[in-house]
Parts: structure tokens; C-alpha cells; sequence
């Protein structure tokens, strides 16, 4: 019996540190790619060892092995668009904005500044290089408040603040900002702003502690939906969807927090 090849699935790149606990980072990013029904493929910037308590430590790669694994996978496989996450130091950070500064590919950049449980994973140094080279590069920006704070100097302490934040990250040149207001009490809202527009997306605030992955898994989510051909705000919108689901059925694991729950869709 003969069968015609399947055609490709849309492809999505994301390029990010490793999570040994599997909750966040490149696992996190793939398993979320695999659930929205894109080809997932991977540029490791970093080894972390973390688990459910917190980041025991991390490594970054060789500048060269993140520069070859872009190549490699750029040049021949290509993406619909990219997802980047820790980048960990000012030189691969600016390598990998010089590579994404020429794709016609959307860009989501979540510019991870600090883990679920205050670990910090970009160095000091590195801020700078986000703000002037990473930041410009991206179609939408997916910082949460803390890293507002840590790249553009504007603290948010309610949803009033939210409008503020947003004009702020914008004019470090994303096309889209969309400020993650998770950390605030009350419902959870994020604000979506390219400039002119503006787009709140409220969702259920679940009592569920097993939250670890949430950043990654959202700007992975963005990414995959603009790879299938989405615009933003409606890439959003269904990522939030498909994040909310997932923190829903978060999961113990370990003595600490626990994951999201990444397939919650696929089980019925």
C-alpha cells in the first residue's frame, strides 16, 4: 500500500534554556508546540539544573553552539516563527538578536529575567542587550511585572498601572507589548498594546499553586498560533485560553510547585 507523505506542520523555533524538571524552558516550549499542533525545534542556550524547589544552577552553551544550532536550523528547515526565552548573558543575547533581526518570521521574546521561584537567570549585564538589541527584534514582547520593572524602571502595583507598562516596554521597539498582569490580586488581566491599540484578556484566577512553566508556555503558545497564521491579538486570546486550561490542571511534582499541565486539552 502506498502512502503520500504528510505535508509539513507549521514550524516553530524556540530558542531557550533547558528545564532538567521538565516544567519550563525548551520542554515546556516543545510539549506546548506538540499539544497546539506545530513542529517543535530547539536552539539550548543553557543547562539549568532545577527541579520543583527552585534552580540549583545553570550553564550556559558556548557562544559558537548557539550561533551553529540558529544556522543550522534557519538555514535549512526554516520557521513560521520564533519563540525565545533565557538567554542568560549579553553575548548570546545579542547573537541571537542579530540572527532574528532578519527573519521575516514573527518573533515572540519573553524576556526572561528570573525564575518561578526568584532565581535569576540573566545576568545584570545582560538587561542592557535586551532593552537595545532583543527587544527591537520582536513582533511581541511577553514581559510579567517584574520584568517590566527590571527593563524599563516602571513598577505596577494595580491594574491601573498596566497602560503605563505597556507604553514603556513599547518604546524599546516590540511591535506588541503584552504586559502580563498575573502577579496582581484580583482576577488576572494582561494588556496587549501595539502603540495605538489596546486588548485586555481577563481570565479565572485558579487556586492552583503548580504554576511553573506559565511564561514559557504562554509565549510558546503566542508563537505557535502566529505560525498557523493568526494576527496577535487573536494569538493571544487563544494562547490565554490554552494557558488558563493548562494552569486548571497543574500538577504536583516534587516537594515544590509543580507544573502546568501542558496536554490538559488532549485528555478529554
Amino acid at each position: 500500500m502506498n502512502h503520500t507523505p504528510a505535508a509539513a506542520p507549521a514550524r516553530v523555533l524556540t530558542v531557550a534554556g533547558s528545564d532538567s524538571g521538565g516544567g519550563a524552558g525548551i520542554q515546556a516550549d516543545l510539549k506546548t508546540m506538540l499539544a497546539l499542533g506545530v513542529h517543535g525545534m530547539s536552539v539550548i542556550t543553557a543547562v539549568t539544573a532545577q527541579n520543583s524547589l527552585g534552580v540549583q544552577g545553570y550553564w550556559e552553551l558556548p557562544p559558537e553552539a548557539v550561533r551553529a544550532q540558529l544556522d543550522s536550523v534557519l538555514s535549512d528547515i526554516g520557521a513560521q516563527a520564533v519563540k525565545t526565552g533565557m538567554l542568560a548573558s549579553p553575548v548570546l543575547v545579542e547573537i541571537v538578536a542579530e540572527m532574528l533581526a532578519g527573519l521575516e518570521a514573527p518573533v515572540v521574546v519573553d524576556p526572561v529575567g528570573v525564575s518561578k521561584h526568584g532565581d535569576p537567570l540573566l545576568a545584570p549585564e545582560a538587561v542592557h542587550a535586551v532593552r537595545t538589541a532583543l527587544l527591537p527584534a520582536a513582533t511581541v514582547a511577553t514581559p510579567n511585572l517584574w520584568e517590566v520593572e527590571q527593563l524599563t524602571g516602571v513598577k505596577v502595583v494595580d491594574e491601573a498601572g498596566m497602560r503605563e507598562a505597556a507604553e514603556a516596554v513599547k518604546a524599546l521597539g516590540p511591535r506588541w507589548a503584552l504586559i502580563k498582569g498575573g502577579h496582581l490580586p484580583g482576577e488576572p488581566a494582561d494588556l496587549l498594546f501595539d502603540g495605538e491599540r489596546e486588548y485586555r484578556f481577563s481570565a479565572p484566577r485558579h487556586d492552583n499553586r503548580h504554576t511553573h512553566g506559565t511564561g514559557c508556555t504562554l509565549a510558546s503558545a503566542i508563537a505557535s498560533h502566529l505560525a498557523l497564521g493568526e494576527d496577535v491579538p487573536t494569538a493571544v486570546r487563544l494562547a490565554k485560553e490554552y494557558v488558563t486550561g493548562a494552569i486548571a490542571a497543574g500538577f504536583p511534582l516534587g516537594a515544590g510547585i509543580g507544573p502546568v499541565d501542558h496536554g490538559w486539552h488532549l485528555r478529554g
